[in-house]
């Protein structure tokens, strides 16, 4: 059902701390629904406000910005990163802003 796919991908990005940055499909993969990073994508838009889905520590599988360089959605997502100290060199996150959950957040705070 999508619905629950799309609460599952809110719940898994809520869990990127303030900072870090993760992919597509690393989203789809920690959300149970391994080959979905489309998906992904499609649920951050549906993403309620209330909800504060911070969609924009999502990038491409390359750590690029997930929108066309210069557009509205670029920008804002370039603040949003620069606001929390993530470094951005040509629209492109560093290695060491990836989020790598590890064993505790996998076992106890992924519900899936």
């Amino acid at each position: 059902m999508a619905a629950d796919n799309y609460q599952r991908i809110w719940q898994t990005v809520l869990l990127i701390p303030s900072g870090k940055v993760a992919s597509y499909g690393q989203i789809a993969d920690l959300a149970g629904l391994p080959g979905r990073a489309r998906l992904v994508g499609k649920a951050l838009g549906y993403a309620p406000k209330e909800l504060a889905v911070p969609w924009y520590r999502v990038l491409r599988s390359d750590r690029s910005l997930a929108f066309a360089p210069g557009t509205a959605d670029a920008l804002a997502q370039r603040q949003l990163l620069l606001a929390e100290g993530v470094m951005l060199r040509s629209n492109r996150v560093a290695n060491t802003d990836l989020w790598q959950p590890d064993l505790a957040e996998l076992l106890f705070k992924l519900q899936y």
